[in-house]
């Protein structure tokens, strides 16, 4: 470290930027006091002395509470970025104290949840009994993006858009989608169906920003055809109850609609369109520079010989 950055490094104070985040988050010095139990005044001295170690304006002050500068928008993200550091320090280092030998924090999109990792995460339990692993269900754009600020060691998620070219990723596997119709359906006979022929029917979908969401969107778009997206639930179990029940037809993973089998008097269509087959992807800001026991986990899921 040369000596210009140790320098900064010292006039910077966790106790300050721990404050400064409480009054980005509420918008008030004097809110931010009460939440961290210190005076306003010395929350005030705090960010002004802040404000001269950075040496740049950070909040505007006005009668209602403050707003960030565009150098306090950075210096927020930076600072949470380390209050999270510390904080997963913290954690991890307890969990040694516990005889927990490691965790590794993990977010996943619904598809890859609900048909795969249940076993891969199992098997790599039963191998590594002492690595705890923290797992989140999150739409595929939030997995990206929890991994590129480090809220996340690894994600799984189908991946696309500029947050991905951030990060590396590795095949872990693909899954195709279907078109699932109740039983006694018009389309329920079809050997196979292109997207563009569902859009006459109502489509009871997931969440509006999900992976799947979007590449009907894109693909009614691309046909010059509205969407008619009635229902939008946030499992997939729900989907299915819909649909039993007249509501419309969706569109689901495959090996998902096998394990949902039993929910209503159902019927799977294969989807002709190209997109249909979907490549599921783990994802790191850097694979080598991962902890040990995440490292162990990368290996079990998606080999390096995968790697690209």
């Amino acid at each position: 470290m040369k000596s210009s950055e140790r320098s900064f490094a010292r006039r910077i104070d966790l106790t300050s930027l721990q404050l400064f985040v409480a009054v980005c988050e509420l918008g008030s010095i004097g809110r931010a006091a009460e939440r961290e139990f210190i005076a306003a005044s010395a929350v005030s001295k705090r960010l002004s002395d802040l404000e001269t170690a950075v040496d740049t304006a950070l909040l505007y002050r006005h009668s209602r509470g403050v707003t960030l500068t565009p150098a306090g928008e950075s210096l927020l993200h930076h600072a949470r970025t380390v209050l999270f550091g510390l904080e997963r320090m913290q954690g991890e280092l307890s969990e040694y104290a516990e005889g927990v030998r490691g965790h590794v924090r993990m977010h996943a999109n619904i598809s890859a949840i609900v048909q795969f990792l249940p076993e891969d995460l199992g098997a790599f339990a039963r191998a590594h009994s002492q690595v705890k692993i923290d797992l989140q269900e999150h739409l595929s754009s939030d997995v990206l993006h929890a991994v590129q600020e480090g809220a996340a060691d690894l994600g799984l998620c189908n991946t696309g858009g500029p947050a991905a070219a951030d990060l590396q990723s590795r095949p872990y596997r693909t899954d195709r989608l279907v078109l699932v119709v109740p039983a006694a359906h018009a389309l329920s006979a079809q050997e196979a169906i292109h997207f563009e022929e569902v859009l006459d029917w109502d489509i009871v979908g997931l969440h509006a920003n999900s992976s799947i969401s979007l590449a009907m969107r894109a693909a009614a778009a691309a046909a010059g055809r509205p969407l008619r997206q009635r229902i939008q639930v946030t499992g997939l179990d729900a989907m299915c109850r819909m649909i039993d029940n007249g509501l419309g037809v969706g569109l689901l993973p495959d090996r998902a609609f096998a394990l949902m089998q039993g929910v209503g008097r159902l019927q799977a269509v294969p989807l002709a369109d190209p997109w249909a087959r979907r490549e599921l992807r783990l994802v790191a800001r850097d694979f080598d520079a991962l902890p040990v026991t995440a490292r162990l986990l990368v290996e079990h899921l998606a080999p390096p010989r995968a790697a690209l």
